[in-house]
């Protein structure tokens, strides 16, 4: 058989790459009013401006069937479960705990992408596309480590209020002014949402964004990811952008951030993701 990979929701990865790879993702969950909506599974339509939206990790009961299925199509190759940052949800932690309740733990894998989004996806992309190449669990597991401490994350939003009420973003940051006048961009550094730093307009935000990504990227070919929330013509002309500035850009990704990232991003956020030197 081969290794299997397992993720969670928010990674936010094409329905046919899923497919495709056989990567294995867990819902997480989006909390409107009294209703309970498993991210990519459930029909929802949010309000992403309320205050009384939130969202909730995947549990460890969730995550213990979910290795458990992955582990018996893996064949008893093993399980490598790549999950969003530990630093801005409970469900890395969930899935620890899942693991310490299995009989293989052993066979189980975890991994802290240190991102959210396509930030985690591409590490997962990394780790499949190794499993499917028939790698051991150790090299597949390595695989994974490796292109999540490489990614760098870089977000525009149009106000940070969601993520300081949500407990995501530090609010020690007074500096940077009023979001009134200013557009933040925001960086994911181990696995924390921190302030980089601030544009008068969103256009400059977008070109700083650009900036910073084709940076990051450096020069020997770098995967790369674009995700926004009702703000498609941005992303498009941001991903066209970093086709043309990025020297061998080995793959490019547009799509949308899911519900439970959205909830605290807010509409209109644009987000550009790199790990150099691919996924492949």
């Amino acid at each position: 058989m081969a290794v299997v990979v397992v993720t969670d929701s928010s990674a936010g990865l094409p329905a046919d790459l899923v497919a495709e790879l056989g990567v294995l993702a867990v819902p997480l969950h989006v909390l409107v009013d009294d209703r309970e909506i498993r991210e990519g599974v459930d029909d929802c339509d949010i309000d992403y401006s309320s205050s009384t939206v939130t969202t909730s990790g995947a549990s460890p009961g969730d995550l213990k069937a979910a290795y458990e299925r992955a582990l018996d199509l893996s064949g008893g190759d093993g399980v490598v479960a790549v999950h969003i940052s530990r630093q801005l949800s409970g469900t890395w932690e969930a899935g620890r705990q899942a693991v310490r309740d299995m009989d293989a733990a052993d066979r189980v894998r975890l991994v802290d992408s240190l991102s959210a989004g396509l930030g985690t996806g591409l590490p997962v992309l990394a780790a499949a596309r190794r499993a499917r190449s028939g790698a051991s669990l150790d090299i597949v597991y390595d695989s994974a480590v490796a292109a999540a401490s490489r990614g760098r994350a870089f977000i525009v939003v149009n106000r940070t209020e969601q993520l300081r009420r949500g407990g995501r973003l530090s609010t020690a940051a007074a500096f940077f002014g009023t979001e009134l006048v200013t557009k933040p961009i925001l960086q994911i550094v181990e696995g924390r949402l921190e302030l980089r730093e601030k544009a008068r307009t969103r256009s400059k935000a977008f070109a700083k964004l650009v900036a910073a990504a084709v940076d990051a990227a450096g020069d020997d070919g770098a995967a790369v990811a674009v995700q926004h929330l009702g703000a498609e013509e941005a992303a498009s002309t941001v991903a066209g952008q970093l086709r043309d500035l990025i020297p061998g850009i080995r793959e490019l990704i547009v799509t949308e951030f899911g519900p439970t990232l959205g909830v605290h991003l807010g509409m209109g956020a644009v987000g550009a993701l790199v790990v150099p030197g691919g996924c492949g």
